[in-house]
């Protein structure tokens, strides 16, 4: 039936996609790793980039009906612009995989003493504490009822960048307090 055949392609097409989706976050892993992806510094507005980076994943937060509370220092900021995008992407995407339906995402981007930092936090159901350490390894997925919808790779992708960058990343998460993930990143290219 002509049903059947257009659901067989919508399968096909999404199974692409994430074979497409891991075989590219394995090349960046990879690079990152061995230090053969080139990096280049640029300055570049963070605040924009991480704005652009919310409006990108705006069709999966309409669907959910996500609320967002947004507050951005204007940010003249000094680094890998690819790579980082890159981080923000992952970690506000899957802030919204892993909110409820009307769920809250709250993101602070400051700058303090020569370093900036990006707080994404969100109201869903919180990283269990035996998973915590581990959520950063290549392939680890801690919450199986989202493991059709990326590939473990996110995270550990994420840290290494971070790392390239000089920075840290930390994750808190509780079921009072929801799950909250900070970047800090050097950035002496800014007097705000």
């Amino acid at each position: 039936s002509k049903y059947h055949f257009s659901e067989i392609r919508i399968n096909r097409f999404f199974f692409l996609k994430q074979l497409s989706d891991l075989v590219g976050n394995i090349l960046l892993l990879s690079k990152v790793n061995n230090q053969t992806i080139s990096l280049k510094a640029s300055t570049f507005r963070l605040d924009e980039q991480v704005r652009q980076s919310i409006l990108a994943l705006e069709s999966k937060w309409e669907k959910k009906e996500i609320e967002f509370d947004i507050d951005l220092d204007e940010i003249e900021y000094t680094g890998y612009e690819n790579l980082l995008s890159h981080v923000w992407l992952n970690l506000i995407d899957n802030a919204v995989k892993f909110s409820p339906q009307n769920g809250q995402i709250r993101i602070r981007l400051k700058q303090l003493d020569g370093s900036v930092t990006l707080s994404i936090w969100d109201n869903g159901l919180p990283i269990p504490e035996a998973d915590i350490d581990r959520i950063f390894n290549k392939f680890y997925q801690g919450d199986n009822s989202h493991a059709s919808e990326g590939n473990g790779l996110g995270l550990a992708l994420v840290r290494k960048i971070v790392v390239a960058a000089h920075g840290t990343i930390n994750v808190t998460s509780s079921e009072d307090a929801g799950t909250e993930f900070v970047v800090a990143l050097p950035n002496s290219s800014s007097d705000s």
